[in-house]
């Protein structure tokens, strides 16, 4: 692989060297290596068929959590969630424990401790980790999906953006079955407070809890808004907005 120097930037294929562009920079490698159907067909590469079809079921299972959470997570991601997803659900698959090589399903993953454990925690934007903006207590009851955050001193246990004057909170409780790609939304209502030293008890009820099969998800959501003349606008920081899997039953 070499990096292009050049004044003409070349995206595509040119004979035989390929011209891309990865992290803002400009590459070029040749052409080569083992043909598609070589890899499909030859005995030899065995591995390689079981390791790409199991690397398609991960990319298929983080699709299938996005699709799911719809606009929740386009509040707060990173550049490289999608990579990171997949990656988290590649480590979820290895707790299948009763599927051939090349045959293990994150459905089956998740049916274990320790594959549930892979998935909770999960930040959908790596930069504003939950653990890194609320530095207070909160409470989940997963029978009912509600969140409280008691006696919250927003000025003092949020990190928020120059210029932030209130924040929101949002739950969301997601059934989603990885086996059936079947699932089902509940979102709470949106609290929003201003960032102030006044202490304020934040409850998130979600009107239902699904009852989809497979395993469900709870999340919780923070942002941001800056109040001008009455009227609130969303500060869209990627350093602070925050969307986390705060558990997994």
């Amino acid at each position: 692989m070499a990096k292009s120097n050049g004044i003409l930037k070349i995206e595509g294929t040119l004979e035989n060297l390929t011209f891309y562009k990865k992290d803002g920079e400009s590459y070029v490698r040749r052409k080569g290596g083992v043909s598609k159907e070589r890899i499909e067909n030859d005995p030899n590469y065995l591995r390689t068929r079981e390791n790409n079809s199991e690397f398609a079921t991960a990319a298929g299972a983080g699709k299938m959590l996005r699709m799911a959470l719809g606009s929740l997570i386009f509040k707060a991601k990173d550049s490289k969630m999608t990579s990171r997803l997949v990656k988290t659900m590649s480590d979820v698959k290895r707790y299948d424990t009763t599927s051939a090589r090349g045959q293990r399903q994150v459905y089956n993953g998740l049916g274990t401790p320790d594959g549930k454990m892979m998935l909770n925690g999960f930040d959908f934007n790596i930069n504003a980790p939950l653990s890194t903006v609320l530095f207070a207590i909160y409470d989940l009851d997963t029978a009912t999906g509600v969140v409280t955050i008691p006696n919250l001193v927003p000025q003092e246990q949020i990190r928020y953006p120059e210029g932030a004057t209130h924040v929101s909170f949002q739950s969301a409780v997601l059934a989603i079955d990885f086996e059936t790609e079947t699932s089902e939304l509940v979102l709470s209502t949106i609290e929003n407070v201003p960032i102030n030293l006044t202490p304020t008890s934040v409850t998130l009820t979600p009107p239902s809890v699904p009852t989809t099969t497979g395993v469900t998800l709870f999340l919780l959501g923070v942002s941001f808004f800056q109040e001008f003349n009455g009227v609130q606008y969303s500060l869209k920081n990627e350093d602070y907005s925050v969307l986390q899997v705060v558990e997994v039953v």
